[in-house]
């Protein structure tokens, strides 16, 4: 979705941009959004028609404010959006986004920015735009997400009934902009405690100060009794919930106050301040208009930026940004600790390294050495989920399998997912406890209608693309199908833990077989084997198979098999769920993670635990959209589930090294001792 708003068009001829500050050209986010917003980043004396462009208000702004002057040549002030990154970009993070304002620079007051002009002049009364920008702000506060993200959102906070103010870094430039000082925050603090004299004040750091960057304005000895200085990472969210009246200079904390549902006290000129969302110690006439919560959003965080896809080279929406920022702070929460994996394989440890070693590099162990160094380093500890054992289940170890959408190629063939799950409560395919998977099913019923959407959106584009889990390049149907009521029966691989753990009565192939074939006599039977069974990697071949079924399906692409036919008999092959997607009855004979939902017919003991009834869409979201991760293996980044698809779609992965083929081919002529590698 495109926005509109105060941004150069990429299609026009690029603009000369010319700049004299060494970050244009050095920091390469920055001069890719710049290049791709229409802009022709140049170093030398611009003409009348050039464009000079100057970060906000930087220590270097003067030099091109002076060139400015002498040419008559436009400024085009840049800035970071709103959404940043996960840590500040003095940790070397680039950013997710630009402000590219013509006009001024949003913090100022002394120039009408092009955001002040959007909020003062924009109709904002758009229907659609409002929504995105209500759904936007839900986002944000069920993520936790701010400027920043590089905080754990389940870090202990503060007990509720205090009285926030916000401190900000010394030197910042949108506290000059407001003519303000460090006496302006001691201000702060005396009018906070003026207005609530027995409450607790609490003094919140920045995120810049907490790391060692730069001073900030207030500190211990400005404390009085009754005062905190909180310099731990809480939430903003968490902080804003609990506090009862929150004080700033023109702190952004503000500004997610007002979202958070406050009405903050303000002491500076910031953007957000003067649309009647606020309590103005210093007003500021020209602002008059009085906007809702949702205008105000829909102006600073979907208009107002320009917002960039890393892993499409391309400006994007704000939805778009958003779910960037969401993969790669739920990675950064996940992982910043670090990870000591135990159960892994060899051939495992590289692309599990490359996913959750990013921020700290991984570990591996087995046993009690992988409990001690877990401890000893103070690192969580993950287990492949089939591996586990009682010692490190008492340890608190997260189990780890593949996703729903893993590769183009078996996990057999050593092939590496794009997705994986990471489950601190037990995994998907053990219906003898309660998996994470399973948690968020049984409250899907508090879905956003936009989460809905975005599922719809993910089943119909899986369809239209014909994806699977694995998205092998299979045969064709045979041309000459029995017509009739068709049956598909999955093949799965018998010593799987999933048939371990959730298949009851019927355990292995030939066995679902015949059960599909006593309770279906006159229906066509199609049976299609278990790619790694075929390729000879795993267990559950049935010779005999063509004597129960009609047509036996030998390499045949998934989504071809699935539709052609009226129903699915499964034990707990992901095949059943993928028939799900696509408006097929399916049969279960086991206990499957998609099962008990009253999606299924289900032929096996009920699981009491599993008391919601999803929609489809609502299935699919917890399965594809909020249990797994994924890995862009081009970038090498966290992403959303959308660029998963996309890499699947188009099979721009890289390819396994020679080595990896080389165990592959090795590992097939070995396949009865497969056991030591999986």
């Amino acid at each position: 979705m495109a926005d509109t708003g105060p941004k150069a068009a990429a299609e026009e001829t690029p603009r000369r941009l010319y700049v004299y500050n060494g970050g244009f050209l050095t920091q390469k986010r920055v001069r890719r959004i710049l290049e791709l917003s229409g802009y022709d980043i140049r170093l030398g004396k611009p003409g009348p028609d050039d464009l000079i462009g100057i970060w906000g208000q930087s220590p270097t702004s003067p030099r091109g404010e002076a060139v400015a002057a002498r040419t008559e040549a436009a400024i085009l002030r840049v800035e970071d959006a709103f959404l940043r990154s996960v840590l500040p970009g003095r940790n070397g993070e680039p950013p997710l986004g630009l402000h590219l304002d013509r006009s001024g620079v949003h913090f100022d007051p002394a120039t009408v920015s092009d955001l002040e002009d959007l909020l003062a002049n924009a109709p904002l009364d758009d229907t659609a735009l409002l929504d995105r920008a209500r759904e936007g702000i839900e986002r944000l506060r069920a993520g936790h997400l701010s400027k920043y993200t590089g905080f754990d959102p389940a870090l202990p906070a503060p007990d509720p009934g205090f009285v926030l103010v916000i401190d900000q870094t010394r030197g910042d430039a949108s506290v000059k902009a407001s003519r303000a000082d460090r006496n302006t925050f001691l201000e702060m603090l005396f009018l906070a405690r003026e207005a609530h004299p027995g409450a607790r004040i609490l003094v919140k750091s920045h995120p810049e100060t907490r790391l060692g960057h730069r001073p900030g304005y207030l500190g211990q000895d400005d404390l009085s009794d009754g005062m905190e200085l909180l310099t731990d990472a809480v939430s903003p969210w968490v902080l804003l919930e609990g506090a009862i009246a929150v004080y700033t200079v023109s702190s952004q904390l503000g500004f997610e106050a007002i979202l958070a549902g406050h009405k903050p006290v303000v002491l500076g000129q910031p953007f957000y301040m003067g649309w009647g969302l606020t309590d103005d110690r210093t007003p500021l006439d020209r602002r008059q208009r009085r906007l809702t919560r949702a205008q105000l959003f829909a102006a600073a965080m979907i208009l107002y930026p320009t917002w960039y896809d890393p892993y499409r080279d391309r400006l994007c929406s704000f939805e778009d940004a958003l779910a960037t920022l969401e993969a790669e702070t739920r990675a950064w929460r996940d992982d910043h600790a670090g990870w000591v994996g135990a159960g892994m394989r060899l051939w495992k440890r590289a692309p599990l390294s490359r996913v959750f070693g990013q921020h700290r590099k991984m570990r591996f162990a087995d046993g009690s050495p992988a409990i001690e160094l877990a401890t000893r380093e103070d690192r969580r500890l993950m287990v492949w989920a089939g591996k586990t054992t009682e010692a490190l289940d008492a340890a608190g170890a997260l189990k780890v399998e593949d996703g729903f959408l893993r590769s183009r190629g078996l996990g057999a063939d050593l092939i590496p997912p794009l997705s994986l799950v990471l489950d601190d409560l037990g995994i998907y395919y053990d219906p003898s406890r309660e998996s994470r998977l399973e948690w968020l099913i049984n409250r899907s019923d508090r879905l956003r209608p936009a989460e809905i959407d975005r599922a719809r959106a993910l089943i119909a584009r899986i369809l239209r693309l014909g994806l699977s889990k694995y998205n092998l390049p299979g045969s064709a149907l045979p041309e000459d199908l029995p017509t009739g009521r068709r049956i598909l029966v999955p093949g799965q691989v018998e010593d799987d833990a999933s048939i371990r753990l959730g298949a009851l009565e019927v355990r292995t192939n030939r066995a679902l077989l015949e059960a599909a074939r006593a309770a279906n006599p006159a229906a066509i039977l199609l049976y299609k084997p278990h790619p790694d069974v075929e390729a000879g990697l795993r267990q559950g071949a049935v010779p005999d198979a063509d004597r129960i079924a009609d047509v036996i399906l030998d390499r045949t692409d998934p989504a071809a098999a699935l539709g052609a036919v009226d129903e699915v008999w499964t034990m707990t092959s992901a095949l059943g769920f993928e028939a799900l997607l696509r408006g097929r009855r399916v049969t279960c004979l086991g206990q499957p993670f998609y099962a008990g939902w009253g999606l299924t017919d289900d032929r096996a003991m009920p699981i009491p635990r599993r008391v919601a009834r999803p929609s489809l869409e609502a299935l699919v979201h917890a399965t594809l959209i909020a249990y797994p991760r994924y890995h862009d293996p081009l970038t090498g980044r966290p992403c959303p589930v959308e660029i998963a698809v996309d890499r699947l779609a188009s099979g721009t992965i890289p390819k396994p090294g020679r080595a990896n083929r080389a165990l592959a081919k090795l590992q097939g002529a070995f396949a009865s001792y497969a056991h030591l590698w999986r």
